[in-house]
């Protein structure tokens, strides 16, 4: 298990973004093409991230409100398996499933994923995160504010939800 501090906001001028971050010299790890499956769960959230880059089995607990906030995360990455999710979906079912390009950048311990997701458009997302306890929630929301003001995200470009929540969101709308 290990702490993220993290926002997301939608971005419609994602090049410009990415081109800010691409001066501080990231370590660029590659465009994934994923597949998140959400399974209804009594606690939390679970998902299987299914891609080209990552695959891994996801829970985490997160508060939806907008703009920078903590969020707990057990993950375990495993090789492409059809098994376990045929697993999942045997004993859970399914919520919803999202589809997205993300490019994935790292500094140090900071993760940067530029999206775009099916339906949704174009998104930023930051995740400072402490892996062993060693960093402390101080200094991630330091990053994460600095991140903010570099790349400029205004409070109306937040979004509180997850992706899986904004996709059932327009789907029960219509």
């Amino acid at each position: 298990m290990h702490i993220n501090y993290e926002f997301k906001a939608r971005c419609d001028n994602i090049e410009r973004v990415e081109s800010k971050l691409k001066e501080l010299s990231p370590l660029f790890i590659g465009v994934d093409n994923q597949v998140d499956t959400y399974f209804k769960v009594a606690n939390g959230r679970l998902k299987l991230r299914e891609g080209t880059i990552e695959n891994s089995l996801i829970h985490y607990y997160r508060v939806n409100r907008k703009g920078a906030k903590q969020s707990t995360v057990t993950l375990y990455q495993h090789q492409p398996d059809k098994n376990l999710k045929e697993v999942l979906t045997k004993a859970l079912d399914i919520k919803l499933i999202v589809g997205k390009q993300r490019k994935i950048y790292f500094i140090e311990n900071v993760k940067f994923h530029f999206d775009y997701v099916n339906e949704l458009g174009s998104f930023v997302e930051v995740e400072a995160i402490d892996k062993d306890g060693t960093i402390g929630m101080e200094k991630l929301k330091e990053q994460c504010n600095y991140y903010i003001r570099l790349f400029e995200i205004t409070e109306d470009q937040f979004i509180a939800e997850s992706y899986s929540d904004m996709l059932a969101k327009k789907s029960s709308t219509g």
